[in-house]
Formats: structure tokens, sequence, C-alpha cells
């Protein structure tokens, strides 16, 4: 393995007298770079004769390490030059790391809520319209309709309050979404939904109510403004003011985060990541796959509660 060493050693000169590469710099090319020959002798492979499989071998090894995703781009990206190198010096006919993607960042897992959060936040959307009246009534019911909307179909936000009345042909257990792209997909509305609904539209089906022109309107949540319905932003300044009502951090309550609760909760009680992608609307299910933490965690519960060592051992 002298060899391995001498290249290193004159890729950090090049660094150094070429690239005007600082101390700090090539002392952490140097530390990467040890790593990297440290397991290619423990493999008993030089530098000259590495292939793709093994880069990614080493990369897959540091990441069975622990190694966070940033610590390995930077390790490949040392190993990357150095082959940019020696395929320059004629060492090697082409760098094995070529095509190789730097490790990407972890995806943040999604806010969510409780069950009894989410329970707690729509309870008190539910009581608050006691003892109003007139067109105060009328937007507390719409606003604990759309809660229950909400959180009963992982609706996205924009689609929740972009509803067309047509929705309301048809079965009244389902609606049809038009979401992302023109995708249609339908949604099941549970008993609780289906009441809010059904008071919100009672309500606007009287003069006195002073919205009977709703009736008429395109929009199920109908709005003065310039759009036609009720906007994002009055959604979502609306259900901030009703966690702070709740009891709960107005900081941790969106429209999203219920969408992530109705996702998290129905993975929690044993719904499958197919099931869920296809009621998200997602197109593609690696995007639904950033909820695999739940069935994880759904998974450790069924084996601690169930297996009947893990009941022996405690």
């Amino acid at each position: 393995m002298t060899d391995d060493r001498q290249h290193v050693a004159a890729f950090l000169e090049m660094m150094a007298a070429e690239k005007g590469a600082a101390a700090n710099t090539l002392d952490a090319y140097r530390r990467d770079l040890a790593d990297f020959t440290s397991f290619l002798a423990n493999a008993g492979i030089e530098i000259a004769d590495v292939r793709k499989a093994e880069v990614s071998r080493y990369l897959q090894e540091l990441s069975v390490a622990g190694l966070k995703a940033t610590s390995r781009a930077r390790r490949l990206s040392a190993v990357r030059q150095l082959y940019k190198f020696l395929e320059a010096e004629g060492v090697v006919a082409e760098s094995p790391v070529e095509g190789l993607k730097a490790p990407g960042k972890a995806r943040a897992l999604p806010k969510t809520l409780s069950v009894d959060e989410v329970d707690r936040l729509i309870a008190t959307a539910a009581g608050a319209v006691e003892g109003l009246t007139g067109r105060d009534l009328v937007r507390a019911v719409r606003h604990h309709c759309l809660l229950e909307m909400l959180y009963a179909t992982g609706m996205r936000v924009s689609e929740l309050v972009s509803l067309p009345r047509s929705v309301l042909k048809g079965d009244p257990r389902l609606l049809q979404i038009r979401g992302k792209g023109g995708r249609e997909r339908l949604v099941p509305l549970n008993a609780n939904a289906r009441t809010a609904l059904t008071r919100y539209l009672a309500l606007g089906s009287t003069p006195e109510d002073g919205v009977a022109p709703m009736i008429h309107t395109r929009y199920l949540f109908p709005s003065r403004g310039d759009q036609g319905h009720l906007t994002r932003q009055r959604f979502a300044q609306d259900l901030k003011d009703t966690a702070l009502a709740a009891g709960l951090d107005p900081e941790r309550v969106s429209p999203h985060v219920l969408r992530h609760a109705f996702a998290s909760h129905l993975l929690d009680r044993g719904a499958d990541l197919r099931s869920v992608q296809s009621l998200l609307g997602h197109a593609d299910i690696s995007t639904t796959e950033i909820y695999t933490h739940v069935l994880e965690e759904r998974l450790k519960r069924l084996v601690t509660e169930h297996h009947p060592l893990a009941k022996k051992s405690s």
C-alpha cells in the first residue's frame, strides 16, 4: 500500500501548489483520504484497482457507522477529487466515482399532532359556535366543517378551500378531488365530517343567515375576494386562533400539520403505505415514504407487546 500513500501525498501536494488549498482544507482532505485508504487496506484493494462497487460499499459502511449525510458527502468529494487527479496523471483510466451521487440530507420528519391534540382542536372549534348568530355563526360553523373535513380526508389545504360545489353530487360518503397535475382521487368522509358539512350547508339555505347567495356560487366555501373562495391564509390564521383557544402552541398547528396527522394516525392504526399514498394524492410512493418512521414504531410496539420472548424479558 506504499503506492497508495504516495498517490495521496502527490494529490495533496498538487492541491497546495496548484490550487492554493489552505492548511485546514489540506488537513481535511488528508483525514478523509486516510479513512478511505484504511478501508481499502482492510479490503486488500489498491487505489488504482478500485471499482465503483467498492466506493459504494465504502459509503454504505460509513452510513452503517452512523456518519451524517453531510460528512459522507464530504468524504465522497475528497475521493472524487483524488480520482480526478489520478485520472489526469494516467494512474487510472476512468474514475470509479463517476456517476455516484453524494448522499442527500436526511429528510426531516413531518411535524404532526397526537390524536388527543387533534380531538381537542376539533372540539374547541365545535364549541366555538355556541351562542353565535348570523354571520359569526356561519363563519364558526364553516371553520368547524373545514377542520373536520381536513382531518377526515388529509386533503391539501389548497384543495380543501377551493372545493367546487359539484363535489356534493353523488355518494355523500365520498368526495372526488382534483389534485396536483389534474389527477383525480376519491377520499372518504367520515360521519363527523358529513354531519359538520350538513350543518354548514343548512346554515346557508335560509335568508336570515345572510349567506343564501352562496348556494349559487361555484365554490363550496365561497368568499368575496378575488379568488372567489376562502383563502389558505385566512383558514390558516383561523386555525392558529383555534389552537390558542385549545391550549396548543399555534406554531405547531397548520393545515399541513393536520394533513400529516391524518397520514400518521392512519399508518399507526394499520393502514398500508400504498393506501395512504392514494388518499394523499402523491404521484410517487417515495413522497409517502417519509412516514415510514410511523410504520417502524408500530412494528416495534407489535413485537414488544405480542412477542412471547419480549414478554418474558420484561
